[in-house]
């Protein structure tokens, strides 16, 4: 009978030490994607949440191995990544084509409380993706047949270190203009 209360401060300790470590290893990676900070959240370049689940699409298709940076053969096969946005397969990818469809039976957002803030409505600028300024050489915020076809080329422009890849650092949302 004196080994139970031992048993169970032994087993306490346990569960405990068990519970911080898996907090402790989970808080080590850093932020999560699409929270603030990381990948997808304020001031990432869409993760994966960036090139992976959120972002801006033509990063999304351009990073196919989803390690966050765009490689020299990702930027030499970029023409034919950007056709697969393609949707009406014109050869070119219009603004709506940027944007996935919602589903049929999505319910329209709800409208937010008078004077409550809101993400990225109104008249507030958004950041500028220096993928799209260098692709989209007219700015009509579409890429016809021939900046889909110029676009290994152009982005080889943005790459600023001339390494011969596009890094977190050369794909991250410029801020917005004013």
């Amino acid at each position: 009978m004196k080994k139970l209360p031992h048993l169970v401060l032994a087993f306490s300790l346990l569960a405990a030490g068990s519970v911080l470590s898996a907090q402790t290893s989970d808080t080590a990676r850093g932020p999560r994607r699409g929270g603030p900070g990381g990948p997808g959240g304020p001031g990432g370049h869409g993760g994966p949440g960036g090139p992976g689940r959120g972002g801006h699409p033509v990063v999304r298709v351009l990073d196919a191995d989803r390690d966050h940076e765009i490689s020299a053969a990702e930027i030499a096969g970029s023409a034919a990544a950007l056709l697969t946005l393609d949707a009406n397969k014109d050869g070119a990818v219009s603004a709506e084509e940027f944007r996935p469809a919602r589903p049929a039976d999505a319910s329209a957002r709800p409208t937010p409380p008078a004077g409550a803030p809101t993400r990225g409505g109104g008249d507030r600028p958004h950041p500028v993706m220096p993928v799209m300024l260098a692709l989209d050489a007219n700015s009509d915020g579409a890429l016809s047949a021939s900046e889909i076809a110029n676009a290994p080329k152009s982005l080889a422009a943005i790459d600023a270190n001339k390494d011969g890849k596009l890094t977190m650092d050369e794909l991250r949302p410029l801020p917005p203009t004013e």
